[in-house]
């Protein structure tokens, strides 16, 4: 072939086909998975010349509410937000939210404290339903002529020599191509397993030893909200804790984290009645709502709470993992939807910059698993600080003492918490950022302490 053949042809193929912008080389991508990671890294794709097949084993989240089976309300935060710009939604998702400013604890002396989350109307969460942002996803993924949607399709497995994908649909097999493969169907993820079949690939899963049970405070016959609708509660306990998002209609979803065994665990707090008994012990501020928060009690299934690691995040230039299918965590950081956009939008990143798949795949995975294996420890440490340390008096007057710093020097001393949730810096570079200022600020409170002694000993003289 000439190479006044070859321009011809390059040249056939920039010509745009379509009114999205396509073209014939436009390459085919199989989405697997159709949560909120899935369907967000299909937009993005579609935006960058892609035509998007989108796999979901569900039924249609759109036509039966309960589809998802997982109702935990998120809290949109920076991350999050930078990747509904991008596909346009920014708007139409936060319509959907409730504003948190901080979070108010309930103390088991009927006390409460509220802990502004920033030192600015800026430094705020959005709460929003989890089936509510995956629908408006996936709304909006049904306008594109270049984004086709399959639900009830099960990936079943994949031929990763001759690049062949096998699906069950309603028990009909279905086999197709792609170009390539996003696996994005979560923290069990048959992609993840088919992919590092063969492979020398470690995976790792630890779960937690404590569970979790969805509740509901539905709002008084006026429509407002029984507690501050504004802001995340937290009701700690020595062995148990509840948090609870605030809805629009002025609900709220509390979520109960209990031990699986033990003394006060969900094997032991079965029936209505002992729910009841354990709640007015360690939560006695939910007393006059308790017949409606513990209804359903017996009926709303316990939930577990997963973390997992792997070391492959992709194969050769096929078949790359994004979100909770690479790196879930524990949810007590709020970032698992966040991190999962953040994912996407680095991926697209790296494609653009990276003529071979190949190696957008390697810089995709070197760059980003340092950040998501820092953020499942601080999820890990925040459960604790959620769970044990939100009641100690010496770790408030540290955190008054964080966000008055924050406050007097803004550019230099950020919180953890803010670094995480109100920016956009690299969860392990804030991470070591926290350690500095965590050790600075150990330094500051020893030499005050020091010198209040030092006063009182010379008054003894």
């Amino acid at each position: 072939m000439s190479i006044e053949q070859l321009n011809i042809e390059s040249e056939i193929k920039s010509v745009v086909v379509s009114a999205q912008g396509l073209t014939k080389a436009s390459e085919r991508v199989a989405v697997i998975g159709g949560g909120l990671a899935g369907s967000m890294i299909a937009l993005l794709l579609v935006q960058h010349g892609y035509v998007v097949d989108l796999y979901e084993r569900r039924i249609d989240p759109r036509k039966d509410k309960l589809a998802s089976g997982r109702s935990i309300n998120l809290g949109l935060s920076k991350r999050g937000i930078q990747a509904l710009k991008q596909v346009g939604l920014y708007e139409e998702a936060i319509s959907r939210t409730v504003k948190m400013t901080g979070r108010v604890l309930h103390l088991p002396n009927g006390s409460e404290k509220y802990q502004p989350y920033g030192k600015n109307d800026n430094e705020i969460l959005h709460s929003i339903d989890r089936n509510e942002l995956n629908r408006l996803l996936l709304e909006r993924a049904e306008e594109s002529e270049a984004l086709q949607l399959h639900f009830e399709h099960r990936f079943v497995n994949f031929d990763k020599a001759n690049r062949i994908l096998h699906f069950d649909f309603n028990g009909q097999e279905i086999t197709t191509k792609a170009d390539w493969v996003v696996g994005a169907d979560g923290a069990f993820s048959a992609v993840r397993r088919e992919m590092q079949k063969g492979e020398r690939a470690a995976y790792n899963q630890e779960f937690l030893e404590w569970g979790y049970k969805e509740l509901n405070l539905s709002a008084s016959t006026d429509g407002k909200s029984r507690i501050e609708l504004t802001a995340l509660h937290i009701w700690p306990a020595i062995e148990g804790l509840i948090v609870s998002h605030p809805n629009l209609d002025g609900s709220h979803t509390l979520t109960l984290f209990l031990p699986f065994e033990g003394q006060e665990s969900f094997a032991k707090i079965r029936k209505t009645e002992q729910a009841e008994a354990y709640f007015k012990q360690q939560f006695p501020s939910l007393k006059p709502w308790l017949n409606e928060i513990l209804e359903n009690w017996e009926s709303h299934s316990v939930g577990s709470l997963i973390t997992t690691r792997t070391d492959q995040w992709a194969y050769e230039d096929w078949v790359v993992l994004v979100g909770d299918a690479c790196h879930a965590q524990y949810p007590f950081y709020g970032q698992g939807m966040n991190s999962a956009f953040e994912d996407c939008c680095l991926l697209i990143e790296k494609l653009q910059k990276y003529a071979s798949k190949n190696q957008a795949f390697k810089a995709f995975e070197q760059q980003r698993k340092p950040h998501t294996d820092a953020l499942a420890e601080l999820s890990k440490l925040n459960f604790l600080e959620l769970r044990e340390k939100v009641r100690s008096p010496i770790f408030i007057a540290k955190k008054k003492l964080d966000l008055l710093l924050h406050r007097l020097f803004p550019k230099v001393w950020l919180p953890l918490y803010s670094m995480i949730a109100h920016t956009t810096i690299p969860y392990n570079e804030a991470r070591k950022r926290a350690r500095r200022q965590e050790t600075i600020m150990n330094g500051f409170v020893g030499s005050v302490l020091v010198l209040i002694a030092s006063c009182i000993f010379v008054n003894l003289l």
